[in-house]
C-alpha cells in the first residue's frame, strides 16, 4: 500500500514529502471540484511528490490556484518558488513579515544551515528558489480565499514564527496548524490521547505568542487539526491543555537553568519534560522516543534564544 498519499476526506490529500523520514513532514492538497490548492509545500526536493499527487487527482496543474505556506521555514516553504515554475496560474499565499524571506530566500538558508549544519541541510532542504513578487498574496487575518465556494480562512497565529499563518477549511471545520499547534507522530499513538508537543525552533519563538494563539486555535472549536508534523488528529481540548502546560514547563527550564546552562543542558531537560507528559497520557514507551531528537534540540535551540531575549529585555 502506498502511504506517502492518504485520502483524508471531502477533497483533501494528505502528502507525505518524506523529509528527513517517512511520516514526519506533510503537505496537502485540497480539491473542490476542478479546482486545487496546497497547503505547506515541503522542502525543495518536494516538488516532484507534490506534481505527483496533483496527477493521481487527474488534475492538470493549470488546476491550482493557490500555493498556501503557514510559514517560510524551509520543511514548510522551502519547495515554493519552484512548485510555483510548474502552476502557472497559482498564486503564493504567505504571511506579509515572511515575503521579503522568499523573494530573497538567501538569509533564509544560510539560517537553516547554521540551525542543521551544512551536511544536512544539503541532505534534506536543498535549498530554495526565489518567488517573483507578482504571484505573492499576503491574506490579513480573518480573510478567506474562495475555491469553487469552499472558503479557506486564515488566521495570523505568532509564536513559533512571527509570519505564522492557520488556515480554517470549512468543508471539514478543520485546522491546517503548521508549527503553531505543536507536533505530534503517529508512532506515540495508542495513549488515552495523542502525545503532542510544542515547536519552539529558532529564532522567533515567543512562549506568551505562542500560548495565545494556541488558545485562540482551540476556541475556534475544530473538528480536526491537520498538523505538518505529522497528518491529520481529531480535536480534543486536551491536547491544547497539554501545549499549554509544557509551554509553561519550557519556561520553568529556561528560569531555573544555571546562567551557564548549553543548549545540550536544555535538551536534556526539555526531553524529561516531554517523558513526563508521555507517561501522563500513558504514550507507548520503546524505541520511537529517538523520533523526537532533533526535534528537542531545535527546541532547545529556540528556548535558549528566547531566553537571552528576556534577560536582555529586564536588563
Amino acid at each position: 500500500m502506498n502511504t506517502r498519499f492518504q485520502e483524508i476526506q471531502a477533497g483533501i490529500t494528505r502528502i507525505d514529502v518524506e523529509y528527513t523520514r517517512p511520516g514526519f513532514a506533510a503537505a496537502w492538497l485540497i480539491r473542490e471540484q476542478e479546482r486545487a490548492a496546497f497547503v505547506e509545500t515541503g522542502p525543495l526536493p518536494s516538488v516532484p511528490i507534490l506534481m505527483e499527487a496533483l496527477s493521481r487527482q487527474g488534475l492538470a496543474p493549470e488546476a491550482v490556484e493557490a500555493v498556501i505556506v503557514t510559514h517560510v521555514h524551509l520543511d514548510h516553504a522551502g519547495a515554493a518558488g519552484e512548485l510555483l515554475r510548474h502552476l502557472p496560474r497559482a498564486k503564493l499565499y504567505l504571511h506579509a513579515q515572511g515575503v521579503k524571506h522568499l523573494v530573497d530566500p538567501s538569509r533564509l538558508v544560510e539560517g537553516a544551515k547554521v540551525v542543521y549544519g551544512e551536511a544536512k541541510f544539503q541532505a534534506t532542504l536543498g535549498g530554495a528558489v526565489p518567488v517573483d513578487p507578482a504571484r505573492i498574496h499576503t491574506p490579513v487575518d480573518g480573510e478567506s480565499l474562495d475555491l469553487a465556494g469552499r472558503a479557506l480562512t486564515f488566521f495570523d497565529t505568532p509564536g513559533h514564527s512571527l509570519n505564522h499563518l492557520c488556515i480554517l477549511d470549512t468543508a471539514t471545520n478543520g485546522l491546517f496548524t503548521g508549527d503553531a499547534f505543536g507536533l505530534s507522530y503517529r508512532e506515540f499513538d495508542g495513549g488515552r490521547r495523542p502525545l503532542i508537543i510544542p515547536a519552539t525552533t529558532p529564532t522567533q519563538f515567543d512562549i506568551e505568542q505562542y500560548r495565545a494563539t494556541v488558545a485562540r486555535l482551540a476556541a475556534l472549536q475544530p473538528d480536526w487539526i491537520y498538523l505538518t508534523h505529522f497528518g491529520p488528529l481529531p480535536f480534543e481540548p486536551g491536547l491544547a491543555e497539554d501545549l499549554d502546560a509544557q509551554l509553561q514547563g519550557y519556561r520553568r527550564v529556561a528560569e531555573q537553568a544555571d546562567a551557564q546552562a548549553t543548549v545540550a543542558d536544555l535538551t536534556t531537560a526539555l526531553a524529561a519534560l516531554t517523558r513526563t507528559f508521555g507517561d501522563r497520557i500513558g504514550a507507548p514507551d520503546g524505541p520511537a522516543w529517538a523520533m523526537f531528537a532533533m526535534d528537542l534540540d531545535l527546541n532547545a535551540q529556540g528556548l535558549a534564544i528566547w531566553r537571552e531575549r528576556q534577560r536582555k529585555a529586564a536588563g
